[in-house]
């Protein structure tokens, strides 16, 4: 583990962990998590443009116009969005020579579930009426965002329209909340406690059924599954939520590739530019996706 991981690790323990089990409404986590934002690194020249649907168009240096990345910001569905998450999309876009298109998807607090499933369609709708072809689209995504993509790939399979392929940071897979991580990782994770994310569910779900493979692609299916990239750390509670998703997919016949780390934090890439690990796992994400697309092009 590198210093710079060591003393972010102490810091999210010390204060960011504290204020989150603070935080009294969805309102008040949105204004943490944008104030937060304002201290990532984003790569010279990072160009977003917003368009038509809650489009988000994120891009640095020279992206090939056929090829395109549909992302999901995380944050429990109540919280961030593609502007939080800009800084690590724009180092991503770099590090793969494609556009990333990260959509504003609808909060809880502004509509209930399923609006987020179906904003997430209406994305991909999107993309396609714009002429992009399922093989020209990777989807992504991390936390609640990484899991709304995987619920995506689920209905995408099942219609016969994946995409290139899936990457995913820490994804809540799981809002059933029956990973034994939760209690096993309970002291150990540095950022999020694990009290809150009884609660947040509650929030999220307002009624439905946590099983429902539109809110938890741990219940989906996955037919004809492309390849499928997922990193989480052995000491976040949602840890249990990558590594059941990946056992699940590798049971349906996907290529699943995975990247766990002995410590990091919750989507540690979100702190690229801070911490050496959080870029290299980014660089990681970035090499999945050129495969991806390479592998379709043949």
């Amino acid at each position: 583990m590198s210093w710079q991981l060591q003393l972010l690790n102490a810091q999210l323990r010390l204060f960011t962990r504290p204020r989150i089990g603070r935080t009294r409404t969805p309102e008040e986590a949105q204004k943490s998590v944008e104030l937060s934002s304002k201290l990532a690194i984003a790569p010279p020249y990072l160009r977003i443009l917003e368009r038509a649907g809650g489009l988000y168009w994120i891009c640095c240096g020279s992206c090939r116009p056929d090829r395109v990345v549909l992302y999901f910001h995380g944050g429990g569905f109540i919280s961030g969005s593609p502007l939080t998450h800009s800084a690590m999309l724009g180092a991503l876009s770099c590090d793969t020579g494609v556009e990333v298109c990260a959509l504003r998807y609808p909060l809880t607090q502004e509509a209930p579930f399923p609006a987020q499933i179906e904003a997430a369609m209406s994305a991909w709708e999107r993309l396609r009426h714009l002429g992009y072809k399922p093989k020209d689209i990777v989807l992504g995504g991390d936390s609640a965002g990484g899991g709304l993509a995987l619920c995506l790939l689920s209905q995408l399979c099942q219609r016969g329209e994946a995409p290139s392929g899936v990457f995913t940071f820490s994804p809540w897979t799981d809002l059933a909340l029956t990973g034994e991580s939760l209690t096993e990782n309970a002291q150990q994770d540095p950022i999020l406690p694990p009290e809150r994310i009884h609660e947040l569910a509650e929030i999220v779900l307002d009624g439905a059924d946590p099983c429902d493979p539109r809110a938890s692609a741990l219940y989906a299916a996955f037919p004809d599954c492309p390849p499928v990239w997922i990193a989480w750390s052995e000491t976040e509670i949602l840890r249990d939520d990558g590594a059941r998703m990946a056992a699940r997919l590798r049971d349906e016949g996907a290529d699943v590739q995975t990247e766990v780390h002995s410590s990091a934090p919750h989507v540690w890439p979100l702190f690229q530019g801070w911490v050496p690990e959080g870029t290299e796992t980014l660089k990681h994400a970035a090499q999945f996706v050129q495969e991806s697309f390479a592998d379709n092009s043949r």
